[in-house]
């Protein structure tokens, strides 16, 4: 017999109440009525665990029992989307776009993002301010533009002016998602309207590009290895499947690192202790510029795991059954919802006892399994960017430390909200940073 966890009542008060503190309140949920709870939403029921053996389960299905749980979670990203694909279609998109992110590719990406990060830090001085979550959007998305799409200025300005624009216009889509009566174009004045016409431009701006690669004026990037990929049985993405794996991965890949990189900048500075032991293990290393050299520091791969742990940036991953499920004593249907929930999971004081406290050296002393450390999805369906974040985080703050010493103003305690899309999460606060003076390190090589 089917049978459904308990959770809340009201789907409005339930929505309300996600739109403005979800973390908290999935914690207050799980508290209230035990884990899984199930939360009513105008998509269907969602159950939501954040027990690593509900976890396990989930991830551990047939890719097949899974289908998106609403299908235009980010409505610009495009319906063949690898990120809103499903079963084996989302398995044959993933397959052509893996060699993508193979370790080799990875490592020649990192010339860039060195090379961005150092143009950033040349441009400071001390004294100067700015803002962590609007300068780390800046270069993260300066980082994956130069990457996808290659040098030539006119077009990386181009995409670049349309994705943002994208973006801005997409702020109130959290609302427009979870309250279908505000989906409507209000005679072109409302906020639905002015997302269409942003996506209409990126649209165009991509294609224009795709025209100007297929006429032979290449400037390198990403996008030239995408137009010439082929499937396993020999046939090509069309120019529409180009531009949904373009927006899809440029989209999520920035929007991740440059809330992660906030997050790393705000935790790390806001504990002397923490900052200290991290200039150490940089200078005692000597500053490395090799990518894997970086990326295998141990306590700064240890920050960089605390900062996803105690601040995920996508701490919901959903999907719809799409057969019946037995999940943590209760039998689902098909059809209803489903979500392993990062932020109870690395909030469980048996895993990591203190765990609202930074303290990256709970990752020198055990290893965590894929269902206990859960920032990137997990199954079929995790994130195929991870490595992708992780080296670019790594070598972004080392390049950062190297040229310059910070402050953080304010370190009042930071939480976490949902930002300009419906599923990235950040500091709710402005995170700001002065520079005091830069390193007498502030040399080296890029990153090769």
């Amino acid at each position: 017999m089917d049978s459904m966890p308990p959770g809340p009542r009201s789907q409005n008060l339930a929505m309300i109440n996600v739109l403005r503190d979800a973390c908290s309140y999935y914690a207050r949920c799980a508290h209230r009525f035990g884990d899984p709870f199930t939360l009513p939403t105008p998509f269907g029921p969602l159950v939501m665990t954040g027990r690593p053996e509900g976890i396990r389960t989930i991830y551990a299905a047939e890719p097949d029992s899974f289908e998106v749980f609403v299908e235009e979670s980010q409505p610009f990203l495009g319906p063949t989307s690898v990120m809103q694909s499903n079963g084996q279609e989302h398995l044959r998109r993933r397959q052509l776009l893996n060699p993508f992110f193979t370790r080799s590719s990875l490592i020649e990406y990192c010339a860039t993002m060195a090379d961005a990060a150092a143009g950033f830090a040349a441009g400071l001085k001390p004294g100067d301010h700015f803002v962590a979550q609007e300068a780390m959007h800046d270069l993260s998305l300066q980082i994956i533009l130069r990457i996808f799409f290659g040098a030539e200025p006119t077009q990386l300005e181009a995409v670049r002016d349309a994705l943002v624009n994208v973006q801005r216009a997409s702020a109130m889509w959290p609302v427009m998602a979870l309250f279908g009566q505000l989906r409507r174009r209000f005679w072109g004045l409302g906020p639905l309207a002015r997302l269409a016409r942003a996506v209409d431009m990126l649209d165009t701006t991509i294609h224009q590009v795709i025209a100007d690669r297929h006429a032979g004026s290449s400037a390198g990037g990403l996008i030239d290895l995408l137009l010439a990929a082929r499937f396993a049985d020999g046939s090509s993405m069309s120019e529409s499947e180009v531009r949904d794996q373009l927006v899809s991965l440029v989209s999520a890949g920035h929007e991740t690192v440059a809330r992660g990189l906030a997050w790393a900048l705000y935790w790390i500075l806001r504990q002397p202790e923490v900052h200290e032991r991290l200039l150490a293990e940089f200078r005692q290393a000597g500053w490395p510029t090799e990518p894997d050299k970086i990326a295998a520091l141990p306590y700064l791969d240890a920050v960089y795991r605390e900062t996803l742990r105690l601040s995920p940036i996508i701490p919901e991953v959903t999907r719809r059954l799409r057969r019946p499920l037995d999940l943590l004593g209760y039998h689902l249907p098909a059809g209803v919802g489903v979500a392993t929930l990062a932020m109870l999971v690395h909030a469980r004081e048996e895993l990591y006892p203190d765990s609202r406290s930074f303290r990256p050296e709970r990752f020198l002393e055990r290893s965590y399994s894929a269902f206990e450390f859960v920032p990137f999805g997990g199954g079929t369906h995790r994130c195929m960017g991870a490595n992708f974040a992780m080296y670019e985080m790594k070598i972004v703050l080392l390049t950062l430390f190297r040229q310059h010493a910070f402050r953080l103003i304010a370190a009042a305690p930071m939480r976490a909200s949902r930002q300009r899309n419906v599923i990235v999460f950040g500091p709710r606060s402005r995170v700001v940073l002065v520079v005091d003076a830069p390193r007498s390190r502030a040399g080296g090589r890029s990153v090769a």
